[in-house]
């Protein structure tokens, strides 16, 4: 009886004090950051999930202080600024993908801060025609040559792409360093991460791949016809 006494006193005492102003507001603060952590269980997009977990850090934060509860003060003080990064950090991503949509820019431009550095020499390979496609790269420095049609690529320039998300995955040239280059890389884990982080930055790669695919596919008729033109017989021109 003594055990029930004491739980029956401590809720009447809890009853009491939130007759006080401060006492209630902490309760409030934290029903609704408990509210706030069931309704993340139903959304599937990372940045509404972000927000909805800043909203709750808040509110457990308020409760921290005012019930006062010193050890959820501090975990919630830990994560409210590391979800706020997190937050910025898909947001920037989602607006670097519009703008470089918008401006017809290089998408490796944007892609720079999830790409790892490798240094390679004059003459190292770094694929080969029928190696599996795992990394999508971006040529930071030097020069490097597509070994099969002789195309030489400048700075600047993403390659890879195609066989990236071909269905195959196979390369299907040989990339040869003509002189010594530097080379970010992306792996299909950090790729799929930014795309499950925020499916907008998916839906837009998609789009830019596909602008390229469809201008490599002009060009390509474009010569074709060239060809066609030059080797018609002069009475057919």
């Amino acid at each position: 009886m003594s055990l029930l006494q004491s739980l029956y006193n401590a809720a009447l005492q809890h009853i009491d004090s939130l007759s006080q102003p401060q006492q209630l507001l902490a309760v409030v603060s934290a029903g609704i950051a408990v509210a706030l952590i069931v309704v993340s269980t139903f959304v599937r997009t990372i940045i509404p999930l972000r927000w909805l977990a800043v909203g709750s850090n808040a509110g457990f934060i308020l409760y921290g202080l005012l019930h006062p509860s010193l050890l959820m003060l501090a975990l919630h003080l830990t994560l409210l600024p590391i979800n706020l990064v997190r937050v910025a950090q898909m947001t920037r991503l989602t607006r670097r993908v519009a703008s470089a949509v918008a401006a017809n820019e290089d998408w490796g431009l944007w892609l720079r801060p999830y790409m790892r550095t490798r240094k390679l020499k004059a003459g190292e390979v770094l694929f080969r025609k029928g190696d599996t496609a795992d990394q999508l790269y971006l040529l930071a420095e030097g020069q490097m040559e597509l070994a099969e049609i002789g195309l030489l690529m400048a700075p600047g320039r993403m390659f890879g792409e195609i066989a990236f998300f071909a269905p195959d995955r196979r390369r299907t040239r040989t990339a040869r360093c003509v002189t010594d280059c530097t080379v970010l890389s992306i792996d299909e884990g950090t790729f799929k991460e930014l795309y499950y982080q925020n499916p907008d930055f998916g839906f837009e790669v998609v789009r830019l791949v596909a602008g390229r695919l469809s201008g490599d596919v002009q060009r390509l008729e474009a010569q074709l016809a060239q060809q066609r033109a030059a080797a018609a017989p002069p009475d057919a021109r």
